[in-house]
């Protein structure tokens, strides 16, 4: 049985949270953004914030005679996060669907927010999905969520840069170090990437790829935390930006901002690390340059011979416990994005990468040609590999915290100057290890 404590700790979580994102809580909306086609039926309400979505709901409540999705947006991320949290604290007013991101469902599932979906047929759907998309939605033998778009990691770049001065695109951080003095040797005007201090799950994931593994959590044993974000590999992985940054080599702007932006699409960056999903956002960036030559590569790696797959990112359908039918709120997590015509939708209007394999391993989807990248097909050449690497990962029960707290340590380590990486590492887990046996959790 989960302690008073412990939930109470990560009602804290919580609320530190909602302080940040400075977003009011609310009920579940009383009226649908979309339209019910058959108003007889078993109404399901969802929130969920991912571009188009109205067209799949509408496809989905077009397609089924028992059961209709009632949609609203109820804020993006932590937005979202703070009303959910406030509807728990309350006891009412969650959605029957809610979209979560992967990294935060043992922080929800803790709380008794989520319903396990082994209970409502998750295991006929498991075979959809790869392994490490599987693992996101984990814990021990519970089924959180079902997984609908991942990130695995490629490397975007702009060729018309590269090729200027006679740089071939970077397949290891080593030939990506030497690429990146070649530029500052040669007075170009901007720098070979960014390494954003806020990069939170970025950081983490370059981390992952040194071997990282943070956290050991089974929601089974919720009481029970092991944490190692102290690594050598981590710290390695640290200590290599830092030192780029030092010799200016890199940029260490905050991603995500309107300057960041500008930068991603006027040169200043020559090399964009992103996600799957990042296409589709620089794509939807204003000021691109009408001359950039952009195309995608793999990430780079520390070995080329073992190379490693890293995520960055990906959301879910969970189940809340406060859904009155949870057999059909379990059926729409399942099934809403559980068509090629639902897929075509959020990979064409929506720049998703899809983690269902019908779709994911689909000629379709390998095939496609993006005309932002030249015709490149990036799936095939970067991407459909990455995801099929990518083995998963254990998130934490207090996310959003850790991830704070990382920040906090790498802005000292590459703006600040304050500390070394080594030192800053030992210092987050102190704080993470001070934080977890403060709300009751047992150190393994």
């Amino acid at each position: 049985m989960k302690s008073k404590r412990i939930l109470a700790g990560i009602g804290v979580a919580a609320a530190t949270a909602a302080a940040l994102t400075g977003c009011a809580g609310g009920p579940a909306e009383a009226s649908c953004t979309n339209e019910i086609v058959n108003p007889d039926a078993t109404q399901v309400s969802v929130w969920a914030w991912y571009p188009a979505f109205e067209e799949v709901v509408d496809l989905f409540n077009e397609t089924h005679d028992d059961v209709q999705v009632c949609w609203t947006n109820a804020g993006q991320g932590n937005d979202e996060y703070t009303k959910f949290s406030t509807a728990i604290e309350s006891g009412s007013g969650a959605p029957d669907v809610i979209m979560l991101e992967a990294e935060v469902l043992s922080s929800f599932s803790i709380r008794d927010a989520l319903v396990d979906l082994s209970e409502y047929g998750a295991a006929d759907v498991k075979g959809d999905y790869t392994e490490g998309a599987w693992k996101d939605v984990s814990s021990g033998d519970a089924v959180y969520a079902i997984p609908v778009d991942g990130g695995p990691m490629g490397m975007l770049y702009r060729q018309d840069i590269l090729d200027e001065h006679g740089i071939t695109p970077p397949t290891t951080w080593d030939e990506f170090a030497a690429a990146a003095k070649t530029l500052k040797d040669a007075g170009a005007p901007g720098v070979i990437a960014d390494f954003p201090p806020n990069g939170r799950a970025y950081t983490q994931a370059l981390f992952a790829q040194a071997g990282a593994a943070p956290f050991e959590y089974d929601n089974a044993t919720p009481g029970e935390i092991g944490i190692e974000v102290n690594d050598q590999g981590s710290k390695d992985v640290l200590a290599y930006w830092a030192d780029l940054a030092e010799q200016g080599l890199v940029a260490v702007d905050e991603a995500f901002t309107a300057d960041y932006n500008t930068m991603l699409v006027d040169g200043t960056y020559a090399i964009y690390v992103a996600a799957a999903w990042g296409p589709g956002y620089l794509q939807g960036l204003e000021g691109t340059d009408d001359s950039a030559v952009w195309r995608a590569a793999p990430v780079p790696q520390w070995d080329a011979a073992n190379p490693v797959q890293i995520n960055w990112g990906g959301s879910t359908f969970a189940v809340t416990s406060q859904a009155e039918d949870k057999e059909a709120a379990a059926l729409v997590a399942k099934e809403i994005f559980g068509t090629e015509e639902a897929w075509k939708i959020g990979i064409e209007q929506a720049a998703l990468f899809p983690l269902w394999k019908p779709i994911l391993e689909s000629d379709y989807f390998r095939d496609l040609e993006y005309p932002f990248f030249g015709g490149q097909q990036i799936n095939k050449d970067v991407f459909l590999e990455a995801a099929a690497g990518y083995s998963g990962f254990t998130f934490s029960p207090f996310q959003n915290y850790a991830y704070d707290q990382l920040q906090e340590e790498v802005t000292a380590v590459v703006v600040d100057n304050s500390k070394d990486a080594g030192q800053a590492l030992d210092d987050l887990q102190a704080t993470l290890e001070t934080y977890a046996k403060d709300q009751g959790f047992e150190l393994k």
